[in-house]
């Protein structure tokens, strides 16, 4: 008892404490509990009925967009046939849904193949990935674009992202390789040579792996 008294924290008056405010307040923590359930209720309904439905629509209609844009019928793909909507429509009419999110790195790609880098750009930069291939595309992508534009810098900035972004045997050794070329163009070559090696090293079954000895063999001419 002593040392209780002693500590300044007595339990037995903190416990009467708390249920003599339960017993005045009763009312007021009723009418929270009720809130706080019916918030949780609301939640769940909106998701059921609202996400739900709107995110299997958004799929469905996103269907033939994604079909044109395998095709490489690019301006269907981006604006739509008339009877489905494009990835633009997509974006505009289901713009938080997960097929909407998608569409921003199909609708990117798209501008980039067809050469329209500022805008490509805007739309790749909207894409939250949803997994690592592709979000190293992307940043790869927009990558692309600054380097058709000639900003060699902000190309080389995206490339190391992509090339980051997630270190796989698939989309690492691309993205290295177009540093090397970057560093290539900007007469960097002991630079580029570096990232050769690197890739015979780290990634010897990719194809880049495979084709490297070539532009290793000419970036190493220009330092000899």
């Amino acid at each position: 008892m002593t040392n209780k008294k002693n500590s300044g924290f007595d339990v037995e008056s903190t416990m009467d404490r708390a249920e003599l405010y339960i017993q005045e307040n009763k009312k007021s923590l009723t009418i929270i509990g009720v809130v706080a359930l019916l918030l949780l209720g609301g939640y769940f309904a909106y998701n059921q009925f609202i996400v739900k439905p709107q995110e299997e629509n958004a799929e469905k209609q996103m269907f033939m967009a994604e079909y044109y844009f395998k095709n490489d019928s690019l301006d269907k793909a981006i604006k739509g046939d008339g009877n489905f909507p494009g990835f633009e429509e997509i974006i505009s009419n289901y713009g938080s849904s997960k097929s909407a999110n998608l569409a921003h790195y199909y609708l990117g790609v798209s501008l980039l193949r067809k050469g329209q880098f500022d805008d490509a750009i805007a739309a790749l930069s909207k894409y939250d990935a949803e997994d690592d291939i592709t979000g190293a595309i992307a940043f790869g992508c927009i990558g692309d674009a600054y380097l058709e534009k000639g900003d060699k810098s902000k190309a080389m900035e995206f490339y190391k992202k992509a090339t980051d972004y997630d270190n796989n045997q698939f989309t690492a050794p691309i993205y290295m390789m177009k540093q090397a070329l970057v560093y290539e163009l900007n007469n960097d070559y002991k630079s580029a040579v570096e990232i050769y090696n690197n890739i015979k090293r780290d990634y010897p079954n990719s194809t880049e792996a495979r084709q490297v000895a070539t532009y290793l063999s000419r970036a190493q001419a220009h330092i000899n």
